[in-house]
């Protein structure tokens, strides 16, 4: 009997120490650092053997990003000509970013997708690579750099 009441007790004692652990729900939006908005502080184009500067001080350009869609709004300071906008949907696997833009006034660009590699270094997003659509013509790499204004 008291070989029968410790092998129960220790097989108790057993099960209780090694039952799985209990990993609390994630919250994907919570955990995705890209929700937010952010407004780009640095951009740069490089296309054949040039290369551009955003200025950054003449305009303000804004981009929205939610769990499923991001938006984009660049707006001259000092004029309401020459203003865009677009957006559309995205993906974030690790650190592949890839954008399609549904939402354009271009024709030949909506619907196309754009891949970029991020990094978020504090409140700071930098998202580079090929922007590349041959219908349009375009092909240049880019780098932009985004401080986030608001969670």
């Amino acid at each position: 009997m008291k070989k029968t009441l410790l092998l129960l007790t220790l097989s108790l004692l057993f099960n209780a120490c090694h039952q799985k652990e209990t990993k609390l729900p994630t919250n994907p939006e919570k955990d995705n650092k890209l929700i937010g908005t952010w407004k780009m502080i640095y951009g740069e184009i490089r296309e054949n053997d040039s290369l551009e500067i955003k200025d950054v001080t003449k305009t303000e350009f804004v981009k929205m990003i939610n769990k499923t869609h991001f938006a984009f709004f660049n707006q001259p300071n000092d004029s309401v000509n020459g203003a865009y906008a677009g957006g559309g949907t995205y993906t974030l696997v690790g650190k592949t970013y890839t954008e399609t833009l549904n939402y354009t006034g271009v024709e030949a660009i909506r619907g196309h997708s754009f891949p970029f590699t991020i990094e978020i270094k504090g409140d700071t997003l930098i998202q580079y690579g090929l922007e590349e659509v041959k219908e349009a013509n375009i092909k240049r790499d880019i780098v932009e750099k985004y401080i986030r204004i608001s969670e």
